[in-house]
């Protein structure tokens, strides 16, 4: 049984694009995120520890795209999808990146990507109680 968070439609700009233009000038990418989770805990306690901390996963995300140089918007997707999984409890993420204005007569182009934890990930909340002792 699997639990579902949504964290929809992040305006975040960045250099993202091959032309020559998208190289120079940041452009407004819009990021939405399924977050696979277990809640019962949160749902039974109130307590933020026992969930995922959205805000956390909107840090990470923000901070990955915000530093993008990538030419594709496939590794972009990559790239937050990393970010997303890095948080503790975050089982599987789905990314939505759009990139308005790609195409001229279109209103945006999008790449949907679904990836899972692999064990390398870190506990940013471990990593954080670790820098502090």
């Amino acid at each position: 049984m699997a639990d579902i968070i949504h964290i929809r439609e992040m305006r975040l700009g960045c250099i993202v694009g091959i032309l020559p233009k998208e190289r120079r000038e940041p452009r407004t990418v819009v990021v939405t995120l399924k977050l696979v989770c277990d809640t019962r805990k949160a749902g039974r306690t109130d307590d933020i520890a026992a969930t995922v901390d959205y805000r956390i996963v909107e840090q990470c995300v923000r901070k990955a795209v915000t530093e993008s140089r990538d030419g594709l918007i496939e590794r972009l997707a990559e790239r937050i999808a990393d970010a997303a999984l890095s948080v503790a409890g975050v089982r599987t993420v789905t990314v939505i990146l759009d990139k308005p204005g790609a195409l001229k007569h279109c209103r945006s182009v999008a790449i949907e990507i679904t990836r899972g934890r692999r064990l390398e990930h870190k506990n940013p909340r471990t990593q954080e109680a670790k820098n502090t002792s």
